[in-house]
């Protein structure tokens, strides 16, 4: 079969990126034809190199920059670049606020029909890095080497522990810093990494599924408390002592220290026994008054401080009172009706994993919580009218969907039920449109405020209050 003969594109030069587009991309126009641009900011001159064609549009990525934005600033993290998190570390942080917003802006103007009334200012992280509470390393023996070290002839170590390489699965960068968790993780790490080094243990090839090593994964929380799960791929447990003897001895402040033996191709923890090494099997979180476990295979918001003022924002879109009863739908670990609860007659949570409603459950007795009950089941199965009956028709609904947005059945039971108030929180503002816009014959958008919880990447979280029209 002849090989399909790869296009060569011209460069563009002097393009003038003009606005930000999905993904974080520079738009620029050229002659009525859109090209996004890996990198680029708004207010960039640049040469760019077209990587993809279609019909409508390119894709392109800088290799000349010609005239520097003013909105642009040098990126603080060494792997910058190949590393495939913090993607917006060349834009300064007010303007990613900026751009941010108006990427929500757009969202309901082009997808839900509708410009948003008197939106709210965003609201900015205080911390720019080391915000995260959760982050997951991957060993391999496919350590991802940059265009300069290859060329440089010189030997490099093929074993890695670091991040996936974006667009390359298979591959993993190592890291050496991160700016994302406390900065006690890149010791542990670093510290991880050359014991193993040293003592020869293997690792990871995703292509073979060989290797002892495979992940390692950080949680803290704001009450200083550690959890470090750390994962291998077969029962060597002479060497898992070894590593696990080491970790205990030189980091006394982990609170919680694991291991577990996954032996199957993907790296999902869910369905593994984790054994807890040392310590507590979990680590306790808090937003104001309320406690949270947090367990390895836990979900809980990974920024701490902002998950508190966006569950804040989320209290004053609701405006409880002791007469409501409340639905918290997709709840989690029942993170936000715990918070909540103290406000409203009764929660109800509502759940798909059965893990998240045991700690969400937990959660309720840990804070002597008597008012909030949670349901494991998707919420387009279990909001059945029995169940309605049964626990009540809701004054107030706050649903916080993942990235995919609410199931249409749900719609359809909300229009039906028809609570006086629906607090919608969404991680993707282009769902979030789509949905209100079902919601628009029978309710009106009151308010409206993005919420930033991940820095120098181009994620939003928005928060809509939706309100029934008399």
């Amino acid at each position: 079969m002849r090989k399909k003969k790869k296009m060569v594109y011209p460069t563009l030069e002097n393009v003038a990126i003009a606005a930000i587009a999905a993904e974080g991309k520079g738009l620029a126009r050229i002659d009525n034809f859109v090209v996004f641009i890996d990198k680029g900011v708004p207010g960039d001159v640049v040469d760019a190199k077209i990587i993809q064609k279609k019909k409508d549009y390119a894709q392109a990525e800088i290799v000349q920059l010609i005239k520097p934005s003013d909105k642009r600033c040098t990126p603080f993290c060494k792997h910058f670049g190949t590393c495939g998190g913090c993607k917006w570390q060349q834009v300064k942080y007010v303007h990613q606020l900026e751009f941010k917003q108006q990427i929500v802006e757009e969202a309901f103007l082009r997808i839900g029909k509708m410009e948003l009334p008197n939106i709210e200012p965003i609201l900015g992280c205080e911390e720019t890095t080391f915000y995260r509470n959760k982050l997951e390393f991957t060993f391999s023996d496919r350590a991802w080497l940059t265009r300069e070290q290859i060329d440089s002839g010189a030997s490099f170590n093929k074993n890695a522990l670091g991040f996936h390489v974006a667009g390359n699965f298979a591959s993993v960068l190592q890291i050496e810093e991160c700016f994302l968790q406390d900065e006690r993780v890149n010791t542990i790490r670093n510290a991880i990494y050359q014991f193993v080094i040293e003592h020869q243990y293997s690792f990871y090839n995703l292509k073979f599924h060989e290797g002892l090593m495979r992940n390692l994964i950080f949680r803290t929380t704001t009450l200083e408390e550690w959890m470090v799960t750390v994962c291998f791929a077969a029962p060597e447990m002479d060497k898992i002592e070894a590593l696990m003897t080491f970790i205990k001895a030189n980091f006394p402040f982990i609170t919680s220290l694991n291991y577990i033996i996954n032996t199957k191709k993907n790296d999902t923890i869910y369905d593994q026994e984790v054994i807890t090494y040392h310590g507590k099997d979990h680590i306790i979180e808090q937003l104001n008054s309320v406690r949270y476990k947090i367990s390895p295979k836990s979900f809980f918001q990974t920024n701490s401080r902002q998950a508190k003022r966006l569950y804040d924002i989320v209290k004053t879109f609701g405006n409880f009172s002791k007469d409501d009863t409340v639905y918290d739908l997709y709840c989690g670990t029942g993170s936000i009706g715990l918070y909540i609860a103290s406000e409203c007659k009764k929660v109800v949570g509502i759940e798909q994993i059965p893990e998240a409603i045991e700690d969400a459950t937990f959660n309720a007795t840990l804070n002597t919580i008597e008012n909030a009950a949670f349901h494991a089941g998707t919420c387009e199965d279990i909001l059945k009218d029995s169940f309605i009956e049964q626990h009540g028709i809701p004054d107030i609904v706050v649903v916080d969907p993942p990235r995919a947005g609410l199931h249409e059945k749900v719609v359809q039971v909300l229009l039906q039920v028809a609570p006086k108030r629906i607090v919608y929180v969404s991680c993707n503002p282009a769902t979030q449109a789509r949905d209100v816009l079902m919601f628009s014959d029978r309710y009106t958008v009151v308010r409206c405020r993005p919420v930033d919880m991940f820095p120098h990447t181009y994620h939003i979280e928005n928060v809509i209050l939706l309100e029934l029209k008399n």
